[in-house]
């Protein structure tokens, strides 16, 4: 059974990546779909919403706040989410490709089996988040881990050990 989830991983992953840009530049226009709110994204506040599966392609969500939000299987494709606060956040089974979270706040956040390949976490507040089964790049895993700390409120799992430092 491992293997077989495994195997549906890469083969998901194969086709995140055959799909989507890889470039978020090479997208020309932002989109956000599927219950999210369209039109001016950047500060917006969607704190403690339902977002559950709702796409955000190359959107410019720089300091929105996602606090507390239900974000289970989101898809940020291509987004800015530099400065944003996640705290608290339930980002289970979503999808951050090429995302920047720059300064972003993801302390206490539920990252549960969220695919986040080739984003940017430069200075992240991760204090207490979990990210267990996430796929990440093997140097984010290393970068995160050199910061990780705390306890996640909502699962009871330590930040380190969920990103197996």
């Amino acid at each position: 059974m491992k293997r077989f989830y495994r195997l549906a991983v890469v083969a998901f992953v194969f086709l995140l990546l055959v799909s989507f840009p890889t470039d978020a530049r090479a997208a020309s226009s932002s989109s956000i779909s599927r219950g999210a709110a369209t039109g001016e994204v950047i500060g917006k506040d969607y704190s403690g919403q339902n977002l559950q599966t709702a796409e955000f392609a190359n959107a410019d969500l720089e300091a929105a706040n996602f606090s507390n939000a239900d974000l289970r299987g989101v898809v940020f494709n291509g987004a800015k989410l530099m400065n944003a606060n996640l705290h608290g956040a339930d980002f289970t089974n979503g999808i951050a490709y090429i995302v920047d979270f720059t300064g972003a706040d993801l302390s206490d956040a539920v990252m549960e089996e969220a695919m986040m390949l080739r984003s940017i976490f430069n200075d992240v507040e991760i204090t207490g988040a979990d990210f267990t089964n996430a796929v990440l790049d093997r140097a984010v895993v290393k970068k995160l881990c050199a910061r990780a700390s705390g306890v996640n409120s909502k699962t009871g799992v330590a930040t380190r050990d969920s990103l197996g430092c």
